[in-house]
């Protein structure tokens, strides 16, 4: 049982979505930590409006004979990509931090189920990201469909979920960081939008960083993803042991997310070849 399972009010879940999910297992907080969760998702809340102005202010500043060339509803998607390249920094090093550098996720290296661990960091960053996805997902529905679709809204929705759900049964964050390092690869895609409607498409950054984000998108996105499966896959008497909404989140949502990238991912293809071929013949004309 994880320490978040231990003391404070009983949760039972019974007949969840007919018999075949029916489970009796708790999935408790204890009051302070309860607190500190909803004091970092505030915290991301707090830093995601405070980047969204700072973005604001700097983009006025340092490039603003392209920002302010803007429509309103493209600064605001301009502004809203600030934060999201800094939630994607942030969660990619926190994620890096605690898979590769961090001891707490290591085989062996604790008594624990590699399943059932987490910290009072682990808590703080998946906290703030929590505060990111509401923010984001508020402002993508506040303005719909202009900052993305109905995709980007399952996105979201499902991250959001999985995220709540670690943090109040304090189970499989290691998968929920796994995840959430895939967010490396949002600064190449923003990068190739804010160079889009800077009027440098035909440059040679929005070249490389199409490279760069099809790369990236294969390691972080699709690669990941496999070694994501595999590492469920050798640690499956480990995974049998947590609660149902976990587990069957740990399947549902991973795969619908994989569907996604493999979409994605043939369409940055395709946008690469397209920018490539272009050059190349401009550059033979």
């Amino acid at each position: 049982m994880s320490k978040f399972q231990q003391g404070g009010s009983l949760m039972k879940f019974t007949s969840y979505f007919g018999s075949v999910f029916s489970y009796d297992h708790d999935i408790v907080a204890s009051p302070s930590k309860e607190i500190m969760c909803l004091a970092s998702v505030f915290a991301g809340i707090i830093l995601c409006l405070l980047v969204y102005r700072s973005s604001a202010v700097l983009s006025s500043l340092l490039f603003n004979k392209a920002y302010g060339k803007l429509s309103t509803i493209q600064k605001i998607e301009w502004n809203n990509r600030g934060i999201s390249t800094f939630h994607a920094l942030f969660v990619s090093f926190a994620s890096f931090y605690f898979l590769i550098i961090s001891d707490i996720f290591k085989d062996g290296s604790h008594e624990d189920l590699i399943i059932n661990r987490s910290s009072t960091l682990t808590n703080t960053a998946l906290g703030i990201s929590l505060g990111y996805f509401v923010t984001d997902l508020v402002m993508i529905l506040w303005h719909f469909p202009a900052l993305g679709g109905l995709e980007y809204v399952l996105h979201h929705g499902i991250s959001m979920l999985s995220i709540l759900i670690s943090l109040l049964s304090g189970q499989v964050q290691v998968y929920i960081l796994m995840v959430l390092f895939s967010e490396s690869t949002t600064p190449s895609i923003n990068l190739r939008w804010y160079l889009d409607v800077g009027g440098l498409k035909s440059s040679k950054l929005y070249i490389v960083n199409g490279i760069a984000l099809f790369l990236g998108w294969l390691v972080a996105r699709i690669f990941l993803f496999m070694f994501f499966f595999y590492h469920m896959w050798i640690h499956f008497d480990e995974v049998k042991e947590v609660n149902a909404l976990c587990y069957y989140f740990m399947f549902v949502v991973p795969s619908v997310l994989t569907m996604m990238n493999i979409f994605w991912f043939w369409k940055i293809a395709k946008g690469m070849v397209k920018t490539i071929t272009k050059a190349k013949h401009t550059k033979r004309a």
